[in-house]
């Protein structure tokens, strides 16, 4: 416990918020910005065990911001949950790290928060957001949610049956606008609404309910602007903690082609499993192929290039259009 002296000083977790630490688990979905930042804070508090779950792999424009990363996991082309596993054990070898490579769905993301005390968003989309809103109210589980976008951050906790849900406060239809890969971001604002996030999970697995902040909180620390807007009473005709409807868990979340915003890539899923090492085989007559353990890389004379993961997922790399990057899909892979 001495690695915890300093944490366990401060009245309000000592040794029994402690020990409520490391019995708990949390679920990280997504290991971008937001997301290697909360990891850091929960694994070096050590809670019990953490669930890191992302579909991506490490890129160099990551490395300005997502700081459990380095420039070797880009030249390896490591997947991000992996990356990120790599470092926080060498961290707090003590904490349970599961890292899954895969995209969440409607269809896996009942067992991705099995034992789950608390959810954490690392994404950065509205879509995963709204399904994780809706699991997470659904199942009784706290959703801390987080956004940035250049110097500007927003941040809440939610707690069902006792708080109004993300889709109270943001409209489903509502969602769009500025991207970090439209106007960029800087690292301090992505490290502000990380640690809002973890701090108000802390306080709830220490059970310190009573000075939970309740509200939606945003900022810009370029500009130094804050606003703090009280959460209200639950929407009663919210299709979520209102009507029970928990409409994200009914839609097709895993479409076969979707935009990647700003990253010239395609994603298309259309196979529930690849071999890599067939599809290796098989591309290396035709483009120049890097295999590693996590995924496959397939560079094209012409500009594209493929990342293939072992659950059936391929990003076309080089263009967002999507009938363009259907036909290079259909060209090397098939349907």
């Amino acid at each position: 416990m001495k690695r915890y002296s300093r944490q366990m000083l401060f009245a309000p977790i000592g040794k029994n918020g402690q020990k409520k630490l490391q019995d708990s688990t949390v679920l990280v979905v997504g290991a971008g910005a937001l997301g290697t930042v909360i990891c850091n804070h929960l694994v070096r508090a050590g809670v019990g065990t953490l669930r890191l779950v992302d579909r991506d792999y490490v890129e160099m424009s990551n490395l300005q911001r997502q700081m459990l990363f380095d420039e070797q996991d880009v030249k390896d082309a490591v997947p991000k949950a992996i990356a990120a596993k790599n470092k926080l054990k060498q961290i707090n070898s003590d904490v349970t790290i599961e890292a899954i490579v895969t995209n969440v769905t409607g269809e896996n993301i009942l067992e991705l928060i099995e034992t789950a005390d608390a959810v954490l968003d690392g994404t950065d989309n509205f879509a995963t957001r709204y399904l994780l809103n809706d699991i997470c109210f659904k199942e009784n589980i706290p959703f801390s949610y987080g956004g940035v976008v250049g110097s500007r951050g927003m941040t809440a906790f939610f707690i069902p049956n006792q708080t109004p849900c993300l889709r109270c406060l943001i409209n489903e239809n509502a969602e769009g606008g500025q991207t970090c890969d439209t106007v960029g971001v800087i690292s301090p604002a992505v490290d502000i609404v990380s640690s809002l996030q973890v701090t108000e999970v802390l306080k709830y697995l220490t059970n310190n309910l009573h000075h939970l902040r309740n509200t939606f909180f945003t900022f810009d620390g370029w500009y130094n602007q804050t606003y703090n807007m009280k959460f209200s009473q639950p929407n009663p005709s919210c299709l979520t903690c209102g009507l029970h409807k928990y409409p994200a868990l009914f839609k097709n979340n895993q479409q076969e082609e979707t935009v990647l915003c700003g990253r010239s890539t395609v994603q298309i899923h259309r196979r529930h499993s690849m071999d890599l090492a067939y599809w290796s085989k098989r591309l290396t007559a035709v483009a120049t192929v890097q295999q590693t353990p996590f995924l496959l890389k397939v560079h094209f004379d012409e500009g594209i290039q493929f990342a293939i993961f072992p659950d059936g997922r391929v990003l076309v790399q080089g263009t967002e259009d999507i009938g363009k990057a259907r036909t290079w899909y259909d060209r090397y892979i098939g349907s």
